[in-house]
């Protein structure tokens, strides 16, 4: 009979707490879940985020192939605009959108179209994307420039480079500038400086546009 009256004490101590705890209990446990699932299907959009924007950017690839083997081609420009646009409009925070708009302002730089390419660099330079893609922008942005024969603008712009792992690539094209401006003994100390940055397999031209200086060899 003690061991009944114990069992029903247990039971009632049971329904009590379940009154007291158990409401709380299935919210911590329906959070919990949501958590999980949430978290399952954000992965799951951004899996499938990153395949239709790594198919997008394969997409704008062959148009790109195509526009350069065949330059007078209207249609496949637009249509590399096309796959361009999208992405940067609906990947803007991907590496894969930022990818094409430097791809896209190499098109503009083959057409001559500068002010094109600089809008497609600038768009990079002002996204979400990681630092590396941004400081490539910045340089071809400095190129850019120089190929517009804006050097002192190209030169204003470089000059906001932070030190990077592209600071060798930074001096040499500051060196390229000052050459433009005629300010020879300054740029060979940009390529002496590119030098001590420079791998192995930037060296040669760095040496060549050095000594070509230092003989005279540029106005």
């Amino acid at each position: 009979m003690s061991e009944l009256r114990t069992e029903e004490e247990q039971i009632e101590a049971l329904k009590n707490w379940w009154k007291s705890n158990g409401r709380s209990l299935l919210l911590g446990l329906a959070v919990a879940l949501a958590l999980v699932f949430g978290w399952k299907g954000w992965q799951q959009r951004q899996t499938l985020a990153a395949t239709n924007a790594s198919i997008l950017y394969q997409n704008l690839v062959d148009a790109v192939i195509s526009v350069r083997s065949a330059p007078q081609s209207d249609d496949q420009l637009n249509t590399a605009k096309h796959f361009a646009e999208t992405l940067k409009d609906e990947y803007d925070g991907s590496g894969y959108a930022a990818m094409g708009a430097l791809l896209m302002a190499r098109v503009e730089v083959d057409r001559k179209d500068y002010d094109a390419a600089l809008a497609e660099l600038d768009w990079v330079r002002q996204s979400k994307v990681e630092t590396d893609l941004k400081s490539i922008a910045l340089l071809r942005s400095g190129r850019v420039l120089l190929a517009k024969g804006e050097a002192d603008k190209a030169l204003q712009l470089i000059d906001t480079a932070d030190g990077d792992a592209y600071s060798a690539a930074f001096a040499e094209l500051r060196g390229d500038i000052l050459v433009a401006q005629g300010k020879n003994d300054l740029a060979r100390d940009a390529y002496a400086s590119a030098l001590e940055q420079a791998d192995e397999r930037a060296r040669p031209i760095l040496e060549m546009k050095r000594d070509d200086l230092a003989q005279g060899g540029r106005s």
